[in-house]
C-alpha cells in the first residue's frame, strides 16, 4: 500500500525540472552581450555568462549561437519599431513626433551601463550582413521598414497640410532615417547625448520646415 502511495505521489509531481528562466529576458540579456563585443566577438561561454544559462540550456531554448543572435535582432527591431511608432502616431505637429521618435532612438542608444552602445543593428548586424545573407535580409527590411514608417508619417503631415503640396515624402524620408543611422554612429563613438539631441532637432528643422 505505501509503495502503491509513492508511485502515485510521484505520478502527481511535475516531470522535468522547472524552467529557471524567462526566454524574453534571457534573449535580451544574450543581445547585450552580443551589442557589447559584436557577433564574432561573442563567445557561447560569453552568451552562458551573460543569461546565467549553460550551454546545453542555451541551445535547447534558442538554438546555437548564430540562431541567437538572429532571434535578439529580430526582437531588437520588434522593439525599436513599437517606439518609435508610438512616437510618430498622427494627431501632434509633425516636428514634434520627429523629435519624439529620435528622443526614443537615443533612450535605446544610451540604454547600457557605461559608455552608450548605439543602434544594435548599425553597432553589429552591419557588418555581419556582408558575409550572412539571413542576417543581411534582417538588416535592409529593417531599413527599409524605418524608411517606410517615416515615410507614412511625412505623407499623413503633407495630406494635413503640414508639408508643402510640393515636398517628396520619400526624400525627406530617407533623409531622417540616415539621421538616426548618424546619431547612433555618433554614440557608439560616444558623443553626448545632448549634442545628438541637438543635431536631430536640426535634421527635424530642415524635414519640417
Amino acid at each position: 500500500m505505501q509503495d502503491r502511495i509513492k508511485i502515485d505521489e510521484q505520478e502527481k509531481r511535475p516531470r522535468g525540472r522547472p524552467r529557471a528562466y524567462e526566454p524574453e529576458a534571457a534573449l535580451r540579456q544574450a543581445a547585450d552581450a552580443f551589442w557589447r563585443a559584436g557577433y564574432a566577438g561573442t563567445s557561447l561561454d560569453d552568451l552562458s555568462a551573460a543569461t546565467g544559462m549553460n550551454r546545453p540550456s542555451l541551445k535547447a531554448a534558442f538554438g546555437d549561437k548564430h540562431a541567437i543572435y538572429v532571434k535578439a535582432l529580430v526582437d531588437y527591431w520588434e522593439r525599436k519599431f513599437a517606439l518609435i511608432g508610438e512616437a510618430l502616431a498622427p494627431g501632434r505637429p509633425l516636428a514634434e513626433t520627429l523629435l519624439q521618435a529620435y528622443d526614443a532612438a537615443l533612450d535605446i542608444y544610451f540604454s547600457g551601463e557605461g559608455q552608450p552602445r548605439g543602434c544594435f543593428v548599425v553597432g553589429t548586424a552591419v557588418t555581419e550582413a556582408l558575409e550572412d545573407p539571413v542576417v543581411r535580409e534582417i538588416v535592409s527590411e529593417g531599413f527599409l521598414g524605418l524608411d517606410s514608417r517615416f515615410r507614412t508619417r511625412l505623407e499623413q503631415a503633407q495630406t494635413a497640410g503640414e508639408l508643402a503640396a510640393d515636398a517628396d515624402p520619400e526624400t525627406l524620408a530617407l533623409l531622417a532615417s540616415a539621421t538616426m543611422h548618424t546619431i547612433a554612429i555618433r554614440a557608439r563613438a560616444g558623443r553626448p547625448r545632448e549634442e545628438l539631441h541637438a543635431l536631430a532637432r536640426k535634421a527635424v528643422n530642415a524635414i519640417s520646415r
